[in-house]
């Protein structure tokens, strides 16, 4: 038996409906409340925007602009149920007369029907005291790895995992920003959205300076990972011809899906192999990386897999890179480099960067080391989803994501959060018969020296004190400076506030360590304030650690086995949320954020059990 209704009974009961439906009216907008949990939006003369009142404790509702396509994908949005925390812009069509926006599985009776409005211009002015002076972030809402990073025609193109309706992860965009010199970002419209084929996740961007995939030479090509429950996670690529601001989605997509039906598939990175004259791809496949090769970037040919059972355990393989490096700066000594980042896995708990070093013949990757062994690129807790530039000739720099996994979505911002580290330039060298991977501040990041503060050379012998360490301190400057532990066994830095917060940065002789510790640091119990989250799509919205004090309030460690010397070069990085360490050219590197409730402006250096040398102990003032 056929139980479809009639056509002519099907319209007189949404006619009904229309009849029955509770209507309020503002201004140029109409809320039709078709039901409890349902209302139709209708604008008349729309202006460029409307502005969403959002509740991050809220349930996602749905909110689609309605213009009879089945293209037309509606956003995860947490409408404001008791009040606003915020609010976010959602485009309207430009030269329209009339918009419809369909809203979903928000209530009638909801706060956010009183307070949606229209207008032709969004404030971006900055409201959250913790964002940082000289880092990248974006403008507003959400934001985490950085993808699609290349270099083209004078500019860095920064892509990023970003959601533009609220400040927690959801609806994933690729936000875009763009920089001269890796540090001043134009933040531009996001250049390729959600779409019907899922979220749009990490990937990479090459210049197809052979039109390989007949977009036009030079076009920048996007691979990305579309990923859904319906769809799963697959790869697709669009294109771009405008120098990256827009990007037209492949017809043919997806371009490559699991041969055995994979769950978590994903990141892809493209490189050219110039040995073999083709494009290679690694793609992380659950607990290992995968190698597929192409000569037009749309039909893809399995090469191998690297990584079952290798670095620390348990883990999730994320976001590869794959580059090739001299050895101790000897170009006609070199290895190549697998990037892996992995979540969970750090070393202090959450996600991290580890990497393998070893050689590559066109179809397999050989570890130098063995499968337990594990080599870390960073040793803070907040430095994940690190990729390289393409197109940047023998310099290879990196760009990681400042954040963990653990509280990503708890961190006390409002108008944003994520941020990026600041880009590192990447090396290897060899110690103790070894070869390792340095991540230095790229040199760009000098050039925000504005004011140079002399401290001198002197010795410690237990501590010396320098308060109003820079006048009309904002909270962004960098300390330089070398250690000569000497006979002490412990000895390093201290950095405070009037209020008694602090992070100190010291290198343990005893234990080998040196070491960042900010369980004093400031606001350290943000974490207790957990998020509600819907059915999880994504791993990385998990936030139900049972105590998220204790993964914000610890203290870091990296083995002081990596340096070469008895004296130690030192570069800190502090901005409003964060301390990023350097030793001996990025031997050691150590990404934290830290919440002070007001700037750094004492230093204190001290030394314990005998007596330290501190030489050349500069304070820069930073300022783009």
């Amino acid at each position: 038996m056929n139980a479809r209704k009639p056509l002519f009974l099907l319209s007189a009961a949404l006619m009904s409906a229309a009849f029955t439906a509770c209507v309020q009216t503002k201004e140029n907008i109409r809320l039709e409340h078709v039901n409890d949990t349902t209302t139709i939006v209708h604008i008349q003369n729309p202006s460029k925007y409307l502005l969403l009142p959002v509740q991050e404790t809220s349930a996602e509702g749905k909110v689609k602009l309605d213009t009879g396509n089945p293209a037309d994908m509606a956003m995860d949005v947490r409408l404001a149920v008791d009040s606003a925390d915020y609010f976010v812009p959602f485009e309207l069509p430009e030269g329209a007369d009339e918009a419809t926006v369909v809203i979903g599985k928000v209530n009638k009776n909801a706060a956010c029907w009183n307070l949606i409005e229209m207008s032709d211009t969004f404030d971006v002015t900055n409201t959250d005291y913790y964002r940082p002076l000289y880092h990248h972030t974006p403008l507003y809402g959400w934001m985490n790895d950085a993808n699609g990073l290349v270099y083209q025609d004078g500019e860095y193109h920064l892509y990023y995992q970003y959601n533009p309706y609220g400040s927690l992860w959801g609806n994933m965009h690729w936000g875009h920003s763009v920089s001269k010199d890796l540090m001043h970002w134009d933040h531009l419209k996001p250049a390729i959205a959600r779409d019907t084929l899922g979220h749009i996740f990490s990937g990479s961007v090459v210049v197809d300076n052979k039109n390989s995939a007949g977009f036009g030479k030079d076009a920048l090509i996007a691979f990305y990972t579309s990923a859904s429950d319906e769809h799963g996670q697959i790869q697709c690529m669009a294109y771009s011809n405008d120098k990256g601001r827009t990007y037209t989605k492949y017809e043919g997509n997806p371009i490559l899906t699991p041969f055995d039906g994979l769950k978590d598939f994903r990141d892809p990175k493209v490189f050219w192999y110039e040995p073999a004259q083709k494009w290679y791809m690694i793609v992380s496949a659950d607990k290992e990386m995968r190698f597929y090769s192409s000569s037009d970037m749309k039909e893809w040919k399995y090469l191998s897999g690297f990584g079952k059972g290798y670095g620390v355990q348990p883990n999730q393989f994320e976001c590869p890179d794959f580059v090739q490096l001299p050895v101790d700066g000897d170009p006609n000594k070199k290895k190549w480099v697998m990037i892996v980042n992995i979540n969970p896995g750090c070393l202090f708990g959450g996600s991290a960067t580890e990497y393998f070093v070893g050689d590559f013949d066109g179809t397999t990757f050989v570890c130098d080391n063995k499968p337990e062994t594990t080599k870390w690129l960073d040793f803070g807790k907040d430095h994940y989803a690190t990729v390289c530039f393409s197109n940047t000739g023998d310099r290879v720099v990196a760009v990681p994501w400042m954040s963990n996994w653990q509280y990503a979505n708890l961190t006390p911002t409002k108008q944003f959060r994520g941020i990026n580290a600041l880009p590192r330039e990447l090396s290897l060298y060899t110690q103790n018969g070894e070869i390792y991977m340095a991540a230095n501040a790229a040199k760009e990041v000098q050039a925000l020296r504005k004011e140079t503060r002399d401290l001198g050379s002197f010795e410690v012998e237990k501590e010396q004190i320098t308060d109003n360490l820079l006048a009309d301190n904002k909270g962004a400057y960098e300390l330089e400076m070398d250690i000569t532990p000497g006979n002490a066994s412990k000895v390093g830095i201290e950095l405070s506030n009037a209020k008694g917060e602090h992070t100190t940065i010291y290198l343990d002789l005893k234990s080998g360590r040196a070491v960042m510790d900010r369980t004093e640091s400031g606001i350290t119990d943000f974490g207790k304030k957990a998020v509600p989250h819907e059915k999880e799509t994504h791993d990385h919205r998990k936030t139900n650690s049972i105590n998220y004090k204790d993964d914000f309030a610890l203290a870091t460690w990296a083995p002081l086995s990596l340096c070469a010397g008895k004296t130690y070069h030192l570069n800190v990085f502090v901005d409003k949320c964060s301390v990023e360490l350097f030793v001996d050219g990025g031997r050691i590197a150590m990404t934290n954020l830290v919440f002070p409730t007001e700037v750094y402006n004492t230093l204190k250096c001290f030394a314990e059990g005998g007596k330290a040398a501190f030489g050349q102990v500069k304070a820069y003032r930073l300022s783009l």
